[in-house]
């Protein structure tokens, strides 16, 4: 018995310190590249306190009224009433201003996210090889534990809303990207090659043609994004993150339902007006004013 234990033990494949690596790279880069960790951190810092400062300035009924406002003139009288309410709710709750910081740290992470995957996703789209590189990336983004890649973010940036920031952006970044390069490669070859036969340069082609008509897919993309970046603000506020996400994750810690249910009330609220919002700039994209003029003449 000890010696099939022992022939057992010599089959073991040996363990391969992979962590160990990874914890020895994260402490090289927090060495000699802190200053740039230090410029990051102050920049989004700003951006997120800022934003806050912008939008908590006014009295809580007179942003509701402005939010009501952007939504009657971008969609409906009917979204407007529910912003009224909905936005009116979360006032009442006395949720407003842990609402616009949640709604600021969405914001700037979705920028950031939407900046970095939209030209990653072009790139993308017209080379091969940078699919082929991107491509595992962003399995791995996606699939990874976002409490496995908010360790790294914790140890260079401490806690706040820096690393929620970070975070998010990781997260919500591979749509943006995939449905970008999804989006210019479902555009009609013939009509890029009309383009290439009248002599357009390939940034023509682009900026153009591929780009707006990918442009359906792309704004699929950023509303992806913003979801995306909405569904981590519980995990934002575990870092030290203000807003809804530090209300949900004390109502858990404390077990008190009625403040747990308000705070997920609010962020329901506030997904549903960004959906709504980010689908009207959909509608509104020279596609989709093309194709609804078309079926009117059909």
């Amino acid at each position: 018995m000890s010696d099939a234990h022992h022939v057992a033990t010599q089959l073991e494949l040996p363990r391969i310190p992979i962590g160990d690596w990874f914890a020895a790279a994260v402490s090289w880069l927090n060495n000699n590249v802190g200053p740039l960790f230090d410029f990051i951190d102050t920049v989004l810092r700003s951006a997120v306190d800022g934003l806050t400062y912008a939008l908590t300035f006014l009295p809580d009924l007179v942003m509701v009224l402005v939010f009501t406002a952007l939504a009657l003139w971008l969609r409906s009288w009917r979204f407007a009433v529910f912003t009224l309410i909905g936005f009116g709710l979360i006032a009442s709750m006395q949720e407003f201003t842990a609402a616009m910081q949640t709604l600021s740290l969405v914001l700037v992470a979705s920028i950031i996210a939407i900046a970095i995957g939209i030209p990653v996703g072009v790139l993308a789209a017209r080379h091969a090889r940078v699919s082929q590189v991107v491509r595992p990336v962003l399995d791995l983004m996606q699939t990874m534990p976002a409490f496995v890649y908010l360790i790294p973010v914790i140890f260079f940036f401490n806690i706040g809303e820096v690393p929620g920031v970070v975070a998010t952006v990781i997260f919500a970044l591979p749509p943006g990207v995939r449905l970008t390069e999804l989006g210019i490669r479902q555009v009609d070859r013939e009509v890029v090659e009309a383009g290439e036969a009248f002599g357009a340069p390939a940034r023509s082609i682009l900026t153009g043609i591929q780009l707006p008509l990918a442009m359906p897919s792309i704004m699929a993309g950023i509303n992806q994004v913003i979801m995306l970046s909405l569904s981590m603000v519980v995990i934002a506020g575990m870092v030290g993150a203000e807003g809804l996400g530090t209300n949900i994750y004390q109502a858990v810690t404390r077990v008190q339902l009625g403040l747990g249910f308000e705070a997920g009330l609010s962020v329901v609220i506030l997904a549903v007006y960004l959906d709504r919002i980010t689908a009207v700039l959909s509608d509104r994209s020279p596609v989709a004013r093309a194709e609804r003029k078309a079926a009117r003449v059909r």
